[in-house]
C-alpha cells in the first residue's frame, strides 16, 4: 500500500508540476499572440474592407481588432545589420493591457509626436545593439520595392528605406524576439501595400467562449480564411509540452505498475498463509468464485486504498508548494520568471490516476485471486 501510495502521489505531483509549466510559458506567449488570428488560405495577404469583416470589427464580443502587415525586411543600426520580421500593427494593438510586462527596456510606444516609433524584440536588440535612449541614431529598414525589375546600376534603388527611432525593447521568446513592431502606415509605406493586410488578430470581451466564437467566424468568412486559435498558432510549443507531460507520464506509470505488481508477491503469500482456511470456506459451500473475489478484493482495496492517500498527499503538495513556494526555481541572486516551481491541479490528472491504478491493480489482483482456487480440490482431498 505505501508503494501504491508514493507512486501515486508522485504521478500525481508531476503531472500537477507539468501544468502550471504549461501554464506559466502558455501566458508568456499570451501577451504577444491573440485570441484569434485569421490568415489568408492562399497567398500572403487579403482585402479587410469586406462587409463581414467591417461587421466585425463593431461585434460588442471583440474586444481589439487588429490589422496586421507584416514581412521580412533588412533591418541595419550604425554598422550592424539583420534581417528581421517587420509587424505592422493598427491602434486596437495597444488595446492588449499586458503589452508592458513584456518590456525589457524603454516603453511600448508606436506613436508619439514626434513620429512613428518601434518596439524591437531582445535578440534583435542585442545583435544590433540598438540604444533606445539615443535620440539621434534610428534604425534603417530596407525592403525592396514591388513590380520593379532590378537596377543593375545602382541596386539600392530597388529597395524601400525607411527610418525609424526605436521606443522599447520586449522580450517574449526567441520566435517573437527576432521581430519589429511598428505602426500599420509606417508597415504600408515600407512594404508598398495601401490596402490589404497579412492578418486580422482578434482578442475578445471576458467571458466569450473563444471556440464558439471562431467557429462562428469560420462559417461566416468561408473557406478562403483560415481561423486558429491560441493553441493552433503556436502548435509546435504545444505538441512540445503534451509530449514531456506523457512521456514523464509513461515513465512514472511503470514504475508505478512494479509497485503494484508487489500485491501479486504479497497476496500469493496470503494464499498459501490461508490455505486451510480456503479449504474450509470451501467445505461450507463457498464456490471458486466467492474465494476468488474475497481476494481480489483484498488486493483492490490495498492499492486503492494506497491509491487514494497518494492523491491526498499531492494535494497537500499542492497547496504548500501554491501558498508557500518550498522548492524553489532558482537562487534569489539570479532572477528568473518565477522564483519557486509553478504548480496547478486539474480534475482529468486526478481521474487519469486513478484510473491508472484502477486498472493494473484489477490486473494483478485478479492474477492472484486464481491461484487461490488453483488446487482447492486436492486440499479438500488431503483434508
Amino acid at each position: 500500500m505505501v508503494g501504491v501510495m508514493v507512486g501515486s502521489a508522485a504521478l500525481i505531483i508531476i503531472l500537477s508540476v507539468f501544468n502550471g509549466l504549461e501554464t506559466v510559458v502558455l501566458n508568456m506567449f499570451d501577451t504577444i499572440t491573440p485570441q484569434i488570428a485569421i490568415t489568408p488560405a492562399k497567398g500572403k495577404t487579403f482585402d479587410p474592407n469586406t462587409s463581414y469583416f467591417n461587421q466585425l470589427k463593431k461585434n460588442k464580443d471583440v474586444a481589439a481588432f487588429t490589422e496586421v502587415l507584416q514581412e521580412n525586411a533588412l533591418l541595419k543600426y550604425n554598422n550592424k545589420q539583420a534581417v528581421g520580421m517587420v509587424k505592422g500593427v493598427s491602434s486596437d494593438y495597444l488595446k492588449n493591457t499586458k503589452l508592458d510586462s513584456t518590456i525589457k527596456e524603454g516603453h511600448f510606444i508606436l506613436h508619439n509626436r514626434n513620429g512613428y516609433n518601434a518596439v524591437i524584440g531582445s535578440a534583435l536588440q542585442s545583435y544590433l545593439a540598438v540604444n533606445t535612449v539615443d535620440p539621434f541614431t534610428e534604425l534603417e529598414i530596407y525592403s525592396p520595392k514591388k513590380d520593379i525589375a532590378a537596377n543593375t546600376i545602382n541596386p539600392a534603388d530597388d529597395f524601400v528605406v525607411k527610418n525609424i527611432r526605436v521606443s522599447g525593447v520586449f522580450e517574449v521568446q526567441q520566435d517573437f524576439d527576432n521581430g519589429i513592431i511598428v505602426p500599420l502606415d509606417f508597415a504600408r509605406e515600407l512594404l508598398g501595400e495601401d490596402q490589404n493586410v497579412s492578418a486580422i488578430e482578434i482578442n475578445l470581451q471576458p467571458g466569450i467562449d473563444v471556440d464558439d466564437f471562431k467557429k462562428e467566424i469560420i462559417e461566416k468568412a468561408g473557406k478562403d480564411y483560415e481561423v486558429r486559435n491560441q493553441a493552433e498558432q503556436n502548435k509546435s510549443l504545444y505538441h512540445i509540452l503534451n509530449t514531456e507531460k506523457w512521456a514523464v507520464y509513461i515513465i512514472l506509470t511503470f514504475i508505478l505498475i512494479i509497485a503494484i505488481f508487489n500485491i501479486i508477491g504479497s497476496l500469493t503469500m496470503l494464499v498459501i498463509d490461508k490455505v486451510k482456511d480456503v479449504a474450509i470456506l470451501s467445505s461450507l459451500g463457498a464456490g471458486k468464485n466467492l474465494i476468488k473475489r474475497i481476494f481480489l478484493f483484498e488486493g483492490m482495496m490495498i492499492t486503492m486504498s494506497g491509491c487514494v492517500l497518494g492523491l491526498i498527499i499531492g494535494v497537500i503538495f499542492y497547496y504548500f508548494q501554491h501558498t508557500y513556494g518550498l522548492i524553489k526555481m532558482g537562487d534569489e541572486v539570479n532572477k528568473t520568471l518565477v522564483s519557486s516551481y509553478p504548480i496547478a491541479l486539474k480534475w482529468k490528472d486526478f481521474v487519469l490516476v486513478f484510473v491508472t491504478v484502477g486498472i493494473f491493480s484489477f490486473l494483478a489482483s485478479a492474477l492472484s485471486s486464481n491461484l487461490s482456487v488453483k488446487k482447492i480440490d486436492q486440499i479438500n482431498q488431503t483434508i
